[in-house]
C-alpha cells in the first residue's frame, strides 16, 4: 500500500511538472495580446496632423496576418493613438505616411515620407515610429527569416545602425521606444542620425537614400556603399546644429510645449569625427565661369589687366561663400543677367573693398 501511495504521487508530480512545461511562455511564438489603448508619436521632425498610420498583425515571421487597424495623427506633435486593440500575435508592424517637420531647414515638407517600425507590444502600450525604426525594419525581416529571434534581431539591426554613424551604446533603448523632443543620450542618438540623413536633402532624395541604405544593409548590416557613406558625411559636415536647435524649440513652442531637445550636436560631431567615409563636398572652383576666366580658380594667380573675368563657385547643399574683394586695381560690373545667386554690398570707399555673398547653396 505504502509503495502504491509513493508511486501516485511520483505520477502527479510528474503530471504537475509536464503542465508546467507545456504552459512556459514562449516569446518567439505568437500571444494574442488585448490592448486598451496604444499611442505614440511620430518623428523625423514630428509628422504632421492628418498623417495616416497603420498597425498590421505579423505572424513570428513578420508575415501580415491580414488584421489592422488605421488611425490619423491627432495633432502637429506627430501623436497617434489607437484604442481597443486586440490581437492574435504581438508581432507588429507600423506604417505612417505623411508631411513632416524638417529640422534642418525650419520648414514643412512639401512631399509624404513613409516609416516604419516593427515592435513586439507585449510589455508596451506606447510606441514611436522614427528614421531608426525604419531603417532596422529591413535587416530584422531578414535576420527574423534566417532564423533569428524577433528580440535578438531587433538588437542586432540597431547596434549596426549605430555603427554605420560610429555611435556605440549597447544599453540603448528599442527605437520605437525613442524621442527627439525628450532629454537623455539615446534619444540624442536618434536625433543626431535623424538630422544626419535629412541633410538638405528634398523629400525624394531622403526617401530615396533611406530605401538604398536599408537595401544595402539588409543581407550583412554593413553600409558596404561608399557612395552612400560620402553622401552621409558630406551633409553632415555642413549642418549647421545651432540652426536645427532653435528651428526644433521653435516649432514645438508654436504649440505650447516645452519640448527637452537632447544633445544631439555631441554625436553628429562623433560622426564627423570619426567616420571613414569621404568627405567630397568641398566648394568647387572652375576655371572658367559665363564670362570667361574665373578668377577663383586655384590653378591662376596671373590676371591681366583690362580684362573681364567671372567670380564663379559651385557650392555644395548647406555651404555658404564670401568673397572680398579689396586694393581698389579693379572694378565690378553687373553682367547681363547678372549676378548670379551673389549678393553685392556697396564699395567701401576707405578699405577700397567689396563683399560678395552667396545667396543660396546647392548651386
Amino acid at each position: 500500500m505504502k509503495v502504491s501511495v509513493y508511486i501516485l504521487l511520483f505520477f502527479l508530480s510528474f503530471l504537475m511538472l509536464s503542465c508546467e512545461k507545456d504552459n512556459k511562455y514562449d516569446p518567439n511564438e505568437a500571444h494574442p495580446v488585448q490592448k486598451e489603448r496604444i499611442n505614440g508619436f511620430v518623428q523625423k521632425g514630428p509628422f504632421i496632423n492628418g498623417t495616416s498610420i497603420t498597425i498590421a498583425e505579423l505572424t513570428p515571421d513578420l508575415i501580415q496576418t491580414g488584421k489592422t487597424f488605421s488611425a490619423q495623427l491627432s495633432d502637429n506633435k506627430g501623436s497617434f493613438e489607437f484604442r481597443q486593440v486586440e490581437l492574435s500575435s504581438q508581432f507588429v508592424e507600423l506604417k505612417a505616411d505623411g508631411f513632416y517637420f524638417n529640422e534642418v531647414t525650419g520648414e514643412r515638407s512639401s512631399a509624404q515620407l513613409t516609416l516604419y517600425a516593427l515592435s513586439d507590444i507585449t510589455d508596451k502600450n506606447s510606441l514611436n515610429v522614427n528614421i531608426m525604426s525604419h531603417l532596422e525594419k529591413a535587416r530584422i525581416d531578414y535576420l527574423v527569416t534566417d532564423g533569428a529571434s524577433f528580440n535578438d534581431a531587433k538588437k542586432t539591426a540597431q547596434k549596426e545602425i549605430l555603427e554605420i554613424f560610429s555611435m556605440d551604446k549597447s544599453d540603448i533603448k528599442e527605437s520605437e521606444m525613442l524621442d527627439i523632443s525628450q532629454e537623455g543620450e539615446d534619444n540624442a542618438i536618434l536625433l543626431a542620425i535623424s538630422v544626419i540623413i535629412q541633410g538638405y536633402r528634398t523629400e525624394a532624395e531622403l526617401s530615396e537614400l533611406i530605401a538604398n541604405i536599408s537595401t544595402d544593409i539588409r543581407e550583412d548590416g554593413i553600409l558596404n556603399s561608399t557612395v552612400l557613406g560620402t553622401e552621409l558625411i558630406n551633409h553632415a559636415q555642413l549642418l549647421n546644429l545651432a540652426m536645427i536647435r532653435e528651428n526644433l524649440t521653435n516649432r514645438y513652442n508654436e504649440m505650447g510645449l516645452e519640448a527637452n531637445i537632447p544633445n544631439f550636436e555631441k554625436y553628429v560631431q562623433i560622426f564627423r569625427d570619426s567616420t571613414d567615409f569621404e568627405f567630397t563636398g568641398l566648394i568647387d572652383y572652375p576655371e572658367y565661369g559665363q564670362h570667361g576666366e574665373n578668377i577663383l580658380f586655384a590653378g591662376k594667380s596671373e590676371y591681366k589687366t583690362f580684362t573681364n573675368y567671372s567670380m564663379a563657385a559651385g557650392l555644395p547643399a548647406g555651404a555658404h561663400l564670401k568673397i572680398i574683394m579689396k586694393g581698389g586695381l579693379w572694378y565690378y560690373e553687373v553682367a547681363p543677367n547678372g549676378p548670379k545667386n551673389w549678393t553685392v554690398s556697396a564699395y567701401n570707399d576707405k578699405e577700397q573693398s567689396q563683399v560678395f555673398t552667396s545667396t543660396e547653396s546647392g548651386k
